[in-house]
């Protein structure tokens, strides 16, 4: 069973598509006419001569995503946004499938719209465990009863019981493996990177990784938790359930070690890790009337957060304060400001990095704070977390 994922930037360049057919900018169609040449070009390096049939299987698909931004959208972009952001995945696992059976490997393509079923919350849709199984098994029999020896299928999409496509969130390819593996009960699970598996740290902030060889299930999922981006946060839960080990190793060194996280916690304290969220707003809400932040007003601040779709990295309550960390580049300030500012004070700073260092000691910790400005700082048995910034630059509002 084989997972894959959209080709190169192709995500990033449906995601500027989605932006131009939503504002209307008029770019729309040039935008999608580069990404089917980039796709074009991969499959004539595939296929040589035997380009026909492929070459004309994408132009179909690119011709429909044509058609449905020459109409006018919803109002909900995110439901627009699934539509047109899945498509990346199916055109990949399209060609692959297609490069396969012209190399005479018994290949079937399946359809993940038809097998992952999900609810309709468009962009993070949750999974329907019990339909999906019963999907999943009748496919997967299917196939390989009629002489199949490698089904290629989608990571990151699914379909409500409506049939409209959904997405499970970014980087939702791994979750899809994991989603299988544990439908099919899997003997274990690959994921193929671009890093030699999980690393201690990620090395456009850290110098001297570690390679992680061997960690638990539950280490893995706090470190994907808060932000570990080698794995989706959801992938390693279904794994855990049925004991089902993950590999995590490098595609551009295919034999090397890489990592596996399994069941054993006996090696999880002995190298410490880090986790670098850059570009971070720290947020903090006072009411005006100085009264003590209480159940009431933590369930109306959640609901607002959770409507808008805002996830909080962090977040601190004193008696008459609420501060929470999220990321800058998807939040609306304004319109948080708007929101908030009837009821309370509204504080930020912008710019920060959120560092979360698991299995620390103080030495670790200042080395990871020299030269910074510490704005919050949370400490428990085995992690710590710190706000930061350069002491260099300070934003304050």
């Amino acid at each position: 069973m084989v997972v894959i994922s959209a080709m190169g930037k192709t995500t990033n360049a449906l995601e500027a598509i989605m932006k131009s057919f939503w504002n209307g900018d008029g770019k729309t169609n040039q935008l999608i006419d580069d990404l089917n040449k980039f796709h074009q070009q991969i499959i004539a390096e595939l296929f040589g001569d035997n380009k026909a049939a492929a070459e004309a299987e994408v132009n179909r698909i690119f011709e429909e995503l044509k058609s449905r931004c020459a109409q006018a959208h919803g109002d909900n972009y995110n439901f627009e946004y699934d539509q047109i952001i899945s498509l990346g995945e199916v055109i990949s696992t399209k060609i692959v499938a297609a490069f396969l059976v012209s190399q005479n490997f018994k290949t079937a393509w399946m359809d993940a719209r038809k097998v992952i079923r999900t609810t309709d919350r468009w962009r993070e849709a949750n999974i329907d465990w019990e339909k999906t199984e019963e999907l999943v098994s009748k496919q997967i029999n299917d196939a390989f009863n009629s002489g199949t020896q490698s089904v290629i299928t989608q990571g990151f999409i699914g379909h409500t019981p409506e049939g409209l496509t959904t997405t499970l969130g970014r980087e939702g390819s791994d979750f899809t493996a994991a989603i299988l593996a544990y439908c099919l009960n899997a003997e274990d699970v690959t994921i193929w990177k671009d890093v030699p598996g999980m690393l201690n740290a990620d090395p456009k902030y850290f110098d001297n990784t570690v390679l992680l060889e061997k960690i638990s299930f539950r280490e893995a999922i706090e470190l994907a938790y808060f932000g570990a981006s080698v794995i989706h946060p959801k992938t390693i839960q279904p794994l855990k359930k049925k004991n089902i080990p993950l590999h995590v190793k490098s595609f551009i060194d295919p034999h090397a070690k890489g990592s596996v996280i399994q069941a054993s916690i006996d090696f999880d304290a002995n190298i410490p890790s880090f986790i670098f969220k850059m570009n971070q707003v720290l947020i903090s809400l006072t009411p005006k009337d100085f009264s003590f932040v209480v159940e009431e007003n933590l369930e109306e601040i959640f609901s607002y957060l959770n409507k808008e779709s805002i996830r909080i990295h962090l977040m601190q309550n004193s008696a008459v304060s609420f501060s929470f960390c999220v990321d800058g580049d998807k939040v609306d300030l304004k319109k948080i400001f708007d929101h908030f500012t009837g009821q309370y004070f509204v504080k930020y700073n912008e710019g920060l990095e959120l560092v979360t260092i698991r299995h620390y000691d103080q030495p670790t910790i200042e080395r990871v704070t020299v030269d910074k400005k510490i704005y919050l700082e949370q400490k428990s048995r085995h992690t710590a977390r710190i706000v930061m910034k350069d002491v260099s630059v300070d934003t304050n509002n």
